[in-house]
């Protein structure tokens, strides 16, 4: 089914506007789209009707006329719901750009999904947490067909600052595979550095030193030193939040034993992110999983 669309102003349909969603609705807005959205809890999603967006009552009465549907929610689960609330008002031919992580199981009934109800599906998560989602630098993992990607570029250009296409089926989940490699080193990168500074508090180091040491040098990277400054602050605003961090370790272990691989650095770091979960740090910044190195 080739894309034929022809409207100048195209309208996307946006399915959960938590962190993520709400600014990248925000940024689709401005760039010119017809934008609107539901979120389950609809009081999430009213701020943004003064940025130009039409906050609905239900999944059916966002993609109703919609060309483009764009899901951003918690996981597969979440999306599936939703997508099955608004199937009634959803038209064969209309580009579902499904942007939440899923992981590979739970890719494979929305592919189905898509396939039941004539949808064009682009399998496209995306890297980035709260600040560059506002300022629209995300970058998109995308694998969907030739004929729809202009189309879906309009949307995540509006974003994102980089699309990176790493196949031409959506259903193949070329691109989750990605995301779930890539979030297995974000959660490394986040665990290590709560682990380090923890330590050195129980030494009795000062962290700075710790950073002073390794910086310039192979041992030093950005996301250290970002990680770094929100422990040595003890401020955790919500970006990409512990109990966010703990779904996604699940997906890449369900995802690595269907592949015959044993990830046990991902394993620990699922143990300390439902430690700090019981701790009440669930809805902090993941960084908040420092202080699951300690019992109190």
């Amino acid at each position: 089914m080739a894309d034929n669309t022809s409207s100048d102003t195209l309208s996307v349909a946006v399915l959960g506007t938590g962190i993520m969603g709400a600014a990248m609705a925000r940024n689709l807005a401005r760039a010119g789209l017809d934008v609107r959205a539901w979120n389950r809890t609809r009081a999430r999603a009213e701020p943004l009707a003064a940025d130009g967006v039409r906050v609905t009552g239900s999944p059916a009465e966002a993609v109703d006329g919609a060309q483009v549907v764009l899901t951003m929610l918690l996981d597969g689960a979440a999306v599936l719901d939703a997508l099955r609330q608004a199937a009634d008002a959803l038209t064969p031919g209309t580009l579902w750009l499904q942007m939440s992580t899923v992981g590979t199981e739970g890719l494979a009934p929305l592919a189905r999904f898509a396939d039941e109800h004539r949808l064009r599906f682009v399998d496209a998560p995306v890297l980035g947490t709260k600040a560059p989602a506002e300022k629209g630098e995300l970058t998109v993992l995308a694998a969907g067909p030739q004929d729809v990607r202009e189309r879906a570029g309009r949307v995540f250009d509006s974003v994102g600052s980089a699309t990176r296409w790493v196949g031409e089926d959506g259903a193949s989940g070329a691109a989750s595979r990605l995301k779930l490699v890539i979030n297995s080193w974000v959660l490394t990168v986040i665990n290590g550095t709560g682990e380090a500074l923890a330590l050195a508090e129980g030494l009795g180091v000062d962290p700075r030193d710790f950073l002073a040491a390794v910086a310039g040098g192979s041992l030093d990277l950005p996301y250290l030193r970002l990680k770094s400054e929100l422990i040595l602050a003890d401020n955790y605003p919500a970006s990409f939040t512990v109990s966010a961090a703990r779904k996604d370790a699940r997906l890449i272990t369900e995802a690595a034993q269907g592949a015959g691989v044993r990830m046990d650095l991902v394993a620990a770091d699922a143990e300390r992110f439902r430690r700090a979960e019981e701790q009440g740090h669930g809805q902090k910044d993941a960084t908040a999983a420092y202080f699951a190195s300690f019992d109190a």
